[in-house]
């Protein structure tokens, strides 16, 4: 039998079972307490799973639990009411939460740091994709002081039209409450992970299930990143070729079954950018649980999502100056169509090529591609005073412009319903869009096998390298529509612009500099 050890975890000390497991598992499987979110599977990458231990930030999913050993465990449950509601004001205010499943973690790291400490700099042990770091920092300077009153109902309605998927917003949200599928999960469920080659392994518990896998995580590879597209032959005024880019969500994709039920949705409280939407889990866990006759819990690892999850497809475009041209990309179903929608002069060359799976679920695949390319024949014109507007099939629209190492935003979606919500998922579709200008790439190499498995290898932006995002929301009465997919857009374009036009991503990082506020 296992030894037991004890702890003391939020001002109660505790015995747990020592069964060679992290202080991440503990916390979660045997103690229940969900704040503590697995993100990288662990691969200690991205921050989810900050805890203090005697009073200091420390990454939980890397530190056996027996190492810890009689010492005081923190976690956001564990900080005084005073002090975690300060917090969540903050974190409310400023928007600096969506999904919510990075925040608990992050707020433990900034409310360990000393007055010295700068906050960009420590967040370099976290990942959020959806807030695109800014909003963070402002919560960091701004905690303690009180917030506006909000409509929560009218902030949740537009997180819904910016996500596509129901969202809700308020305190609950930043403390990770946002109903995801694993941290619903019985505490008696069977535990099934992916065996790496297509079949499931399942125990009583997930360290269990870890070690009848037999899996060593994988890391990020030093072979070179090969652009998997040509260009078709042509005289082309502009030209745009990218690589495989993986959506990096930070709540990996899980479900959860009792036999003959209704599985959990993976989604939660955030779509992943339209990645979970062809996610297999609900099926396989109401599968695994008909066939063991209980309840089991279905988890893909960070490993997983990035072998078998879908990417944003290649594509190598060739265009004439009067918008006739050649767009080449991975197979990818119905993408044609998206395409025709804003670039009906490109011919759209679907090819086969070995690699991970694509979708058009994710954000604005194929008609971003081919809208940007578009942009590059009208540079001339777009001055501040004639900028290019970008229009999201949502019917949002907007530009962007770069100048003194900081980005610029307008949009025109409607009705704002909260402008702070919708100014955070604007500033999260500018970071999304400028990290994929300048930096994101998935090594595949010539089997398809794909060499970047970590959260740190997919070249997403540290707060510490994003520039400053200013952003103008104008005034509607209109009926809401979804902005920040036309903000990915036009950021895209802009980016893209300062940079020359050079036609392979990524271009390399524009910022010289960081500004003072970071």
């Amino acid at each position: 039998m296992a030894a037991s050890l004890e702890l003391v975890v939020d001002g109660q000390r505790v015995a747990v079972v020592d069964e060679d497991a992290s202080l991440m598992d503990v916390l979660r499987g045997q103690l229940g307490i969900t704040s503590v979110k697995d993100g990288c599977s662990p691969q200690g990458q991205c921050g989810c799973c900050t805890v203090w231990v005697d009073g200091k930030p420390r990454v939980s999913c890397v530190t056996p639990v027996r190492r810890v050993a009689g010492r005081t465990i923190t976690t956001l449950e564990g900080l005084s009411s005073t002090e975690r509601d300060k917090w969540t004001e903050a974190f409310c205010a400023t928007g600096a939460s969506q999904c919510g499943f990075c925040t608990p973690g992050i707020i433990m790291r900034l409310a360990g740091l000393n007055s010295h400490e700068k906050a960009a700099s420590a967040l370099a042990a976290h990942l959020c994709r959806c807030t695109g770091w800014q909003t963070i920092l402002e919560a960091w300077r701004c905690v303690g002081a009180t917030g506006a009153k909000r409509n929560w109902d009218a902030a949740s309605q537009r997180a819904c039209i910016e996500g596509g998927v129901p969202q809700i917003v308020g305190p609950q949200i930043v403390c990770g409450q946002g109903g995801f599928a694993d941290d619903a999960a019985p505490a008696d469920a069977l535990v099934a992970l992916s065996d790496g080659q297509g079949g499931w392994v399942v125990g009583e518990t997930i360290n269990e299930a870890r070690q009848l896998a037999n899996r060593v995580q994988g890391r990020r590879t030093p072979v070179q990143q090969q652009m998997p597209l040509e260009f078709a032959e042509g005289d082309w005024a502009a030209r745009l070729r990218t690589s495989w880019v993986e959506p990096a969500y930070l709540e990996t994709d899980a479900s959860w079954c009792k036999p003959g039920g209704q599985p959990a949705s993976p989604l939660a409280n955030g779509g992943a950018f339209g990645a979970k939407m062809p996610s297999p889990l609900p099926q396989i866990a109401r599968r695994l649980a008909d066939q063991h006759g209980r309840t089991v819990r279905v988890l893909w690892s960070r490993e997983d999502t990035v072998r078998f999850g879908p990417k944003r497809p290649p594509v190598a475009i060739g265009i004439e100056v009067d918008g006739q041209g050649i767009m080449r990309v991975a197979r990818t179903t119905d993408i044609a169509k998206a395409v025709a929608a804003v670039a009906p002069g490109l011919d759209v060359q679907q090819v086969d090529v070995v690699g991970p799976p694509t979708s058009l679920a994710l954000r604005g695949v194929g008609w971003v591609e081919a809208s940007v390319a578009l942009s590059a024949l009208n540079a001339g014109g777009a001055r501040k005073e004639n900028q290019q507007w970008f229009l999201a099939p949502g019917g949002g629209k907007a530009t962007a412009s770069w100048a003194d190492d900081r980005l610029h935003v307008r949009v025109r979606c409607g009705e704002p319903l909260d402008e702070v919500v919708l100014r955070s998922y604007c500033i999260g579709a500018a970071h999304m869009a400028y990290s994929w200008v300048t930096s994101e790439a998935l090594c595949v190499d010539e089997t398809g096998e794909v060499h970047d498995l970590t959260v740190r290898s997919f070249g997403i932006v540290p707060a510490t390298k994003m520039p400053l995002v200013e952003v103008e929301i104008e005034p509607s009465q209109d009926p809401p529509t979804n902005g920040s997919d036309a903000v990915f857009a036009a950021t895209a374009a802009a980016v893209w612009r300062a940079a020359g036009y050079p036609p392979d991503w990524p271009t390399g990082d524009l910022s010289r500099a960081v500004s003072e506020h970071r």
